[in-house]
Order: C-alpha cells, then structure tokens, then sequence
C-alpha cells in the first residue's frame, strides 16, 4: 500500500485525529466518523485521508483492518494490532461470534421487531468488481431489528400530511455489502439519507429541516470475547452532534437508547 502524501504549504488540510474507544496491545477501536473510507480504494483518488492510516499514524503502530464500514456510516471500527490476533478475530467475524449493533434512522413509522430473512444478490462495483463474475445465486442475508421509538413532523412532504420518522435497532446475523440499507429498503423504511436505497423526497427534506446531509446509520457497538484473554469485550460509540440535534428535535431521549 502506497503512502499518502499532504500537501504543503497553506493549502494542506489538517489531519483528523480519531477518538478511540478501546486499546490494549492486541487491538484497538475507533469512532469512524461519516465520509471518511476506512482505507484506500478505487473510489478514494479525491480523498486524502483514510482511517487505517489515522489509526496507525496516532498509535506509532502497524494496523490491520479486520472489518469494513461503508464510507457513509459512522460509529465503532475495529484493528488487530497484530497478525495472529488478526487471524483470530478474522474467524471470529467469520463464524458470528461477533455481535454487532447497528442504529438506524429510517422513513415513516416501521413498528414492532422481527428478523429480515431476505437473499441478497451480490452488490459489485462497476469498476472494482469489473471481472467478477455476475451470475451468482442470492447470499442468505438475515437481520434482526427493533424499534426503539417512532416520531412525526407536522409538515406535508408529497401525499402525505405529516414526516414520520423511525429509531431502530439492528443486529445483522450475517454480513452482505449494503445489507441492513438494502434490508430497510426492502420493507419500505430506507435509512434517512441513503442515496443509493433512499428516497428522493425524504432525503431533500432532511437536509433542509436538519441543517446536514449525512447518512444516518451508525455501528453502534461490537461485542466479542477478546481472543487472547478471553474477557467480555463491549466497545460501544456515543452518538454525536448530528445525531444529538435529530434526538432533539424529535422529542427523544439519547440516554434512553444507550
């Protein structure tokens, strides 16, 4: 992997420093903000900063990715400090010994809990998957959800009188690229702010009511079985500003999330 280079001189932007959530001499934790690509990719020749290289640069150490967010979500993002560990937690992540929970802001009001068992074709990009072959059969795909809270906005948006907003908890049983977007999608309640699974009427309003365009889907926490100690390891994100002023202006209580 090549070096990135700043630019020098006035015109140099200033590195972001990461907030880690957890370390120890096995691995390390972040709080990915949203817009920042975990490391280099086909898509990145505009970008300048990526995590894997923030991480490494503000602990002095070599660190290896052991698994990926999308660019656009936030929340907890996990190193392996070293290649065994890495090994391991690479099973770990294989064989869902994991648990991740995800937080979600979503369309209209999506009511109650159940897991989504819903196949999912292989996602490609048009560039990086170029070669990949594009006849594959459906992956089992299954996510489970809660809604923690449902709320709604006095103002017309389309046909409808008022803007109905869901918080919902997510816990994915497996791991397909854009898998909860493209679950949430799949039962009508895209995420708020997705612009490839979204909707073209919400998203525009979000921006113009809330004052930020972001997507709002944040990895809330990750909780494994640390794999030298074996100690119950909980990382868990707190959520920020952005995410704090929506809670606000829909009446909710953060803390009442966790």
């Amino acid at each position: 992997m090549s070096e990135q280079h700043e630019p020098a001189g006035e015109e140099a932007m200033q590195k972001p420093v990461l907030k880690i959530l957890y370390q120890d001499e096995y691995l390390v934790a972040v709080d990915k903000p949203p817009g920042l690509f975990v490391h280099r990719s086909f898509m990145d020749k505009d970008e300048q900063f990526f995590a894997l290289q923030l991480v490494r640069d503000q602990i002095g150490r070599y660190v290896y990715p052991l698994h990926r967010l999308d660019r656009p979500t936030s929340g907890v993002l996990l190193f392996a400090l070293t290649r065994d560990v890495a090994r391991q937690m690479g099973e770990a992540f294989t064989d869902k010994s994991i648990q991740k929970t995800y937080y979600a802001l979503t369309r209209g009001h999506l009511l109650g809990e159940a897991l989504i068992d819903y196949p999912l074709k292989e996602k490609l990009d048009k560039i990086g998957d170029k070669f990949s072959r594009t006849d594959k059969p459906e992956q089992e795909a299954q996510t489970y959800y809660q809604t923690l809270d449902t709320a709604s906005l006095p103002v017309p948006l389309g046909k409808y009188d008022s803007v109905r907003y869901s918080l919902v908890k997510l816990l994915p049983a497996t791991g397909r690229r854009h898998q909860i977007r493209r679950h949430l999608a799949h039962l009508r309640h895209p995420i708020i702010g997705d612009i490839n699974y979204g909707d073209n009427k919400q998203n525009p309003f979000f921006i113009q009511h809330f004052g930020f365009k972001r997507l709002m889907l944040m990895a809330k926490k990750l909780e494994f079985s640390h794999p030298v100690t074996g100690e119950a390891i909980v990382i868990e994100a707190n959520f920020d500003a952005q995410w704090l002023s929506v809670f606000d202006r829909l009446g909710w209580q953060a803390n009442v999330f966790g």
